[in-house]
C-alpha cells in the first residue's frame, strides 16, 4: 500500500482535470452539527438502518458513540454498533463487521472516529459488495480525529500477515461527512494534535503530488496556514470548540476530494509512514511527526524545481520571509515543520518506538517499492536519520 509512485506525469500547473469525487453529497460542520445533519443526511441518503462502526475506546470510555445512537433511535433508524475496529484496521475486525452488517438488517454505515474506522467502513462496504455484487452501501462519517481519511476513495487495512494493504473505488468514499467538534474533546490530545501533524502531511505532499491541480494546491496552502495557527492553540486551549473546527476545516481543505483519471499516490513521507505504522504499531500521526520534516529537507535537493516552487511558496502563507533561495526555502519549511512537531510536544525517533536498526534498508525499499532505483540509498540515509545518533543515543 502505497508505495512511492515514481511514474513520470506532466505538470498540471496550466493543463490538467479535475472533478469531484462520485459518492460525495454533502459535508456538514460545525459545533453540534450532528443533531441536525445526521438525519438530514439519513433521508438524502434514504438510509432505514444504520450500523455504527467505531473503536472500543470512544464506546467504552466516551459518550460520543451514545450520543450517535441516540441520534438513530430517535429516528428509529439504529440497527447496532459495532466496536471492534483496532489500529490500523485489522481485517479480523472487518470481517466481524460485515457479520453484524448483515446478521442486524442494516442499510447504511455510520463510521464514528478516527481514520481506522472511516477506512474500516470502506472495507467493509468492498467485501459486502465483492459478495452481493449488488450495489454499494452508503457511509456517513463523523471523524473525531484530523487524519482526514473521510476525503479518499482508498481504504487501507492491516491483513492477517500484519502487512497494510487496500482496495479502492469511487464507490467506497463517504456519501456524507459530519465535522462536528463537540465530538472531538474526548479525543486524547496526543492523538488530536498528531493526526493534525497528518493533515499537514496530506497538504504539504499533495504540493508535489502528481496530477493535482492549482486550486487544490491553493487549499493546501490555507490548511498549512490554519494547522501551523491552529494547532498550539488547540493545545493551549482543549476545550475551546472554534479552534478545533478551524482545524477540521484545514484538515479537509488538506486532503479535498478528488477524482483522478489515473492513480497518483501521495509522497515519500506517506509511503514511509503507511510501512513504519502496520509493521510497527505506530499511529499514523505519529509516523508524519517523524517522516514529514526529513522528506521535506530530502525534497530541497531532490525535487523538480516547480515542486520546489510549491514548497517556497508556502512560506508566504506562514508568515516566514523567503531566503531567496528555492532549495534553502524548502529546508527553511521542514525547520518549520521540525519546530512545530516539537513545540506540540511530539517529537520522537525510531528507538523510542521501538523498531529495531537493523530494518532501516527493508523499511526504505518497502517504501519505495525496491532497492533498484537511484533515489534508494538517499531514502535509506533517510531512514537511519530517524534514529538518535550514535553519539546522542
Amino acid at each position: 500500500m502505497s508505495i512511492l509512485d515514481s511514474t513520470a506525469h506532466s505538470s498540471t500547473a496550466t493543463h490538467g482535470y479535475y472533478a469531484w469525487t462520485d459518492t460525495l453529497k454533502g459535508v456538514y460542520y460545525g459545533a453540534g452539527s450532528v443533531q441536525t445533519a445526521l438525519p438530514t443526511l439519513l433521508d438524502l441518503l434514504d438510509g432505514h438502518k444504520a450500523l455504527i462502526v467505531t473503536g472500543k475506546s470512544l464506546y467504552t470510555k466516551t459518550e460520543v458513540v451514545k450520543k450517535v445512537e441516540a441520534i438513530l433511535k430517535s429516528k428509529n433508524a439504529y440497527g447496532g454498533t459495532f466496536w471492534e475496529i483496532g489500529e490500523h484496521s485489522p481485517i479480523a475486525g472487518i470481517r466481524n463487521g460485515a457479520t453484524k452488517f448483515k446478521e442486524a438488517g442494516c442499510d447504511i454505515i455510520v463510521a464514528v472516529g478516527g481514520g481506522s474506522p472511516v477506512d474500516a467502513t470502506k472495507a467493509i462496504i468492498y467485501y459486502l459488495q465483492q459478495e452481493t455484487k449488488g450495489p454499494f452501501v452508503k457511509q456517513i462519517a463523523i471523524p473525531t480525529t484530523l487524519s482526514a481519511a473521510e476525503y479518499t476513495i482508498g481504504a487501507g487495512y492491516t491483513n492477517e500477515d500484519g502487512v497494510k494493504v487496500a482496495v479502492s473505488d469511487q464507490q467506497l468514499a463517504p456519501s456524507g461527512i459530519i465535522l462536528d467538534s463537540e465530538l472531538t474533546l474526548d479525543t486524547p490530545e496526543r492523538l488530536w494534535l498528531s493526526t493534525g501533524i497528518r493533515a499537514l502531511d496530506h497538504a504539504v505532499e499533495n504540493l508535489y503530488r502528481p496530477l493535482i491541480p492549482p486550486p487544490m494546491k491553493a487549499l493546501c496552502y490555507v490548511a498549512l496556514r490554519d494547522l501551523f495557527t491552529y494547532l498550539p492553540k488547540s493545545k493551549a486551549d482543549p476545550s475551546n470548540v472554534t479552534y478545533r473546527t478551524k482545524l477540521q476545516l484545514a484538515s479537509w481543505m488538506s486532503l479535498w476530494p478528488i477524482k483522478l483519471q489515473k492513480y497518483s499516490a501521495l509522497g515519500l513521507s506517506h509511503a514511509l509512514g503507511h510501512k513504519l505504522g502496520a509493521r510497527y504499531s505506530i499511529g499514523h500521526g505519529i509516523t508524519s511527526c517523524l517522516t514529514l520534516a526529513p522528506t521535506v529537507h530530502y525534497k530541497a535537493t531532490s525535487a523538480s524545481e516547480e515542486d520546489k516552487q510549491w514548497l517556497s511558496d508556502a512560506l508566504f502563507y506562514l508568515r516566514i520571509p523567503t531566503t531567496g533561495s528555492l532549495e534553502s526555502d524548502v529546508h527553511t519549511l521542514a525547520d518549520a515543520i521540525d519546530k512545530l512537531v516539537a513545540e506540540l510536544g511530539l517529537k520522537t525517533n525510531l528507538e523510542e518506538q521501538n523498531v529495531p536498526r537493523a530494518d532501516a534498508e527493508s523499511i526504505a525499499a518497502q517504501a519505495i517499492g525496491g532497492k533498484d532505483g537511484p533515489e534508494y540509498p538517499h531514502v535509506v540515509d533517510l531512514v537511519k536519520s530517524l534514529w538518535p545518533s550514535a553519539t546522542s543515543a
